[in-house]
């Protein structure tokens, strides 16, 4: 297996849209068995336009930054990063999927410690990123924990009005 992380091309974007769409199917699939089909309707609508929406837009950001793993020269996952608070000095890894026919290849590891590096190169002096807490993120987690993050349990509610 040959790896590559390099910057996201014009190309690219239907790739990375598809694969994250794949990627993240599991995760809405467990937080609709969490919220229930009411509440999650109202929140994500058809989940894959909304997901879909959502890819492009963080592709195109003001102040974000993206780049692809090739494995074998086919793209094989994305991640996004941004300063989020310049004052404390803290970055975000905004979007990070890995095709799952890629997963548990070390992909997401690669990418999480690109992202960071990235993060650490412009002046920041700590790295964040969110996920849930859920089955259906729990890959993300595993790939996080290797990564040197430490977890801050966070709950949101919902309640359908």
């Amino acid at each position: 297996m040959t790896l590559r992380i390099r910057p996201l091309d014009p190309g690219d974007t239907q790739p990375v849209v598809d694969l994250a769409l794949r990627a993240w199917a599991p995760v809405f699939a467990s937080s609709r068995a969490i919220l229930g089909d009411l509440i999650f309707e109202r929140l994500h609508g058809d989940w894959r336009e909304y997901q879909e929406r959502a890819v492009r837009a963080e592709l195109v950001a003001d102040g974000v930054r993206c780049w692809v793993a090739e494995v074998d020269g086919t793209v094989a996952g994305f991640v996004t990063v941004a300063v989020a608070d310049p004052v404390r000095r803290i970055g975000e890894v905004g979007m990070i999927a890995v095709d799952p026919d890629q997963q548990n290849l070390g992909v997401g590891l690669a990418l999480t410690d690109f992202a960071v590096a990235r993060i650490g190169e412009a002046g920041m002096q700590i790295a964040m990123i969110n996920t849930g807490g859920d089955e259906g993120h729990a890959p993300a987690r595993r790939v996080y924990e290797k990564a040197g993050f430490t977890q801050l349990p966070i709950v949101y509610e919902f309640k359908a009005l």
